[in-house]
């Protein structure tokens, strides 16, 4: 099969198109034929840190396709099932091999594309709004990186339930994208000072939640945005700044900073029963996600290019 290889972290040039070996499939995994390649936030992360000891790897954490082998162990999936997946690496090729319970039936009505931003971007939204965010209708949110595929279904999920929300991009071209959403208020982070906007907004309260996939210091930044009592939930490090942060601004407004890693999370029964949830509301039409770009496989590199270059709206795709 052909994927999309590298073996030392690096810009996306470090990326190789080749032929590779099929991969195996295991008694209690499933083997699928992808169709579309959703990139996410850690994809480009772990090209771009990640350490493989010179030996080829494969990354990517989400593709949609159909089944081309069932393991001896697995029930419930047969071959021909159009399915969307979630594995630690290896969506960045023609074919791909999961463990069974992250592999979700993908109705008829949702095409490859937008099934494979299913599993990490609203699984990840979904835990961070409601599971450890606890938000309630009548509150308010940040979502840092609007217009990233987490930051656009965390407005999205979370304007259903009603809250306000308010959400920051790098531009106000980009802003302005968002606001079919119903975003309530959008920042730039580039022109406007982000505490001080959320504090003129809120009339100096301060928000109750705030999801931050950016990390680095844009998290000190949270932190002061957040109201008293306020919840800040951390999904990533998209800056790249690792950094250590000072956190000392949680305590005299008795915040409370929470950690989410989807990955932690998705054998249980919970999590489960909320990814087939938000693929049925997929299937009927009530979520969706704007594909901003889509290349070939073979371009992978352009793609990873174009999302660092901070000007995708949604979600940037790969089709072998």
């Amino acid at each position: 099969m052909k994927a999309v290889v590298y073996n030392q972290p690096g810009g996306p040039e470090v990326f190789r198109y080749e032929e590779v070996a099929d991969p195996l499939c295991g008694p209690k995994e499933v083997k699928i034929d992808v169709k579309a390649i959703s990139i996410e936030g850690g994809d480009v992360l772990a090209r771009a840190f990640i350490d493989t000891g010179g030996k080829d790897q494969v990354v990517g954490y989400t593709a949609a396709g159909v089944i081309a082998e069932v393991g001896e162990e697995v029930d419930g999936y047969s071959v021909g099932d159009r399915v969307t997946t979630l594995g630690g690496a290896g969506s960045h090729a023609e074919q791909r091999v999961v463990s069974s319970f992250a592999c979700w039936a993908l109705p008829d009505s949702v095409s490859f594309e937008l099934g494979a931003c299913i599993p990490v971007t609203y699984g990840t939204a979904h835990d961070a709004l409601f599971e450890f965010g606890r938000l309630q209708a009548d509150e308010t949110v940040l979502v840092q990186g609007g217009a990233g595929g987490v930051g656009f279904a965390c407005m999205q999920l979370a304007k259903r339930v009603g809250a306000t929300v308010y959400a920051t991009a790098s531009s106000d071209a980009r802003l302005g994208r968002l606001a079919d959403l119903g975003l309530d208020e959008g920042i730039n982070y580039v022109t406007q000072d982000l505490t001080q906007e959320i504090m003129r907004l809120t009339s100096r309260k301060g928000v109750n939640l705030v999801v931050d996939p950016v990390g680095g210091k844009v998290l000190e930044q949270s932190i002061a945005s957040a109201g008293r009592r306020g919840r800040i939930v951390s999904v990533g490090t998209a800056s790249r700044d690792f950094s250590k942060i000072d956190i000392a601004g949680l305590a005299p407004g008795n915040k409370s900073l929470t950690g989410v890693f989807l990955g932690a999370e998705m054998a249980t029964p919970r999590a489960q029963e909320m990814m087939r949830g938000l693929l049925a509301q997929m299937g009927s039409g009530s979520l969706s996600m704007p594909i901003d770009q889509t290349y070939p496989l073979s371009e992978a590199a352009a793609a990873h290019a174009y999302i660092e270059s901070r000007q995708a709206v949604g979600r940037v795709i790969l089709i072998p």
